[in-house]
């Protein structure tokens, strides 16, 4: 893909994001890969509703921000994925309402974040880990996201949002989009003895589509 399609298409797929409620004013940042290994990332302060193709941070690979507004203050939790996860295209950050409610709850599983109501959480993104709390911009998070040494492509920063990395904006998108339906779902059905799927039907979905599942 080129720069310039690849630029509409971040602009477009955010304001989707924003059209539909996954978030809101100038929170959430969405960053991809370019042709020759750098990065197009949303600028600081911008809305996901409102990006502009032409003032997107251009980072070349070596880092260095060589064309665009300043980038999100979030930098160090992209920059985490990219390095630690080779197939990572892209990573999205949003501020989901489900998401963070879910996030909020005493009893959620801070390694297996989302319970496995439907196959296509798990098909998307594998196990969700719950992140602490941490100031927004703290490059703490990035440092979190390195512990993981890889091994997921989604986590949730409690009180905050959902950060995904995928293998190219579209899908970080959609698996973006899944976690938060997912999160949505349990919220609706908490309280409820509900119908999750077990650990046999879990283990097939896994073994079927040759998801990373990490104990």
């Amino acid at each position: 893909m080129t720069e310039t399609a690849l630029r509409e298409q971040i602009c477009l797929l955010a304001k989707s994001l924003f059209d539909r409620g996954l978030t809101h004013g100038s929170t959430g940042n969405i960053s991809a890969r370019t042709e020759d290994g750098g990065l197009l990332v949303s600028p600081t302060g911008t809305s996901f509703g409102r990006l502009d193709p032409a003032r997107l941070s251009r980072f070349d690979a070596q880092g260095t921000l060589i064309d665009g507004d300043p980038p999100t203050k979030e930098m160090p939790l992209h920059t985490a994925f990219y390095d630690t996860r080779s197939a990572a295209g892209a990573v999205v950050h949003l501020h989901s309402c489900h998401s963070v409610a879910w996030s909020m709850m005493p009893d959620v599983d801070e390694d297996n974040f989302l319970p496995p109501m439907t196959p296509y959480a798990i098909m998307q993104l594998g196990k969700v880990k719950l992140l602490p709390f941490f100031l927004p911009g703290d490059p703490a998070m990035g440092q979190a996201v390195r512990g993981l040494a890889g091994k997921r492509s989604a986590v949730m920063l409690a009180n905050h949002g959902p950060v995904v990395a995928g293998k190219d904006v579209e899908a970080a998108c959609n698996a973006v989009e899944e976690l938060e339906e997912t999160a949505r779902l349990a919220m609706m059905m908490r309280g409820i003895d509900a119908r999750v799927l077990t650990d046999t039907q879990v283990n097939e979905v896994v073994t079927k589509f040759g998801i990373e599942w990490d104990d």
